[in-house]
């Protein structure tokens, strides 16, 4: 079970000691396949980049707080869409992964063995929306 109180908490402390996180947590993407970075080549702005990861967490959030079915529809909608860009649900659920690294490396000491658990929660609920029975 995903403990949404675990993951709002994360996410308001790791947005108190650091603003602006898109640009770590695209790195870590890059990082994790470089395939992503070609693929923002014309998001001159970042503007691309922002909406993802806005609508990326909204998502997470949605799905840990069992909120309307509107997050997994968005996500298995996500999951066709880049499917036109060559990318396997798999490689699409890195997003959620790259977030994930990066808020565990701004909590640091802070992330501890229940905040750990809540997020794998999370993340295995996240790669089974949509998927084949």
């Amino acid at each position: 079970m995903i403990n949404a109180a675990i993951i709002t908490s994360t996410l308001e402390t790791v947005s108190e000691r650091c603003g602006d996180l898109k640009e770590r947590i695209f790195a870590r993407l890059y990082e994790l396949d470089a395939k992503f970075e070609p693929l923002f080549v014309m998001d001159t702005d970042g503007g691309v980049r922002g909406s993802m990861l806005e609508t990326s967490l909204n998502c997470m959030i949605g799905v840990a707080e069992g909120r309307s079915e509107t997050p997994r529809l968005l996500i298995e909608a996500a999951r066709m869409i880049h499917d036109g860009y060559g990318l396997t649900p798999a490689e699409v659920d890195l997003m959620f992964v790259a977030m994930r690294d990066v808020f565990r490396e701004i909590m640091a000491d802070d992330w501890t063995g229940p905040v750990d658990a809540a997020w794998t929660a999370l993340l295995d609920e996240l790669a089974t929306i949509g998927a084949k029975a």
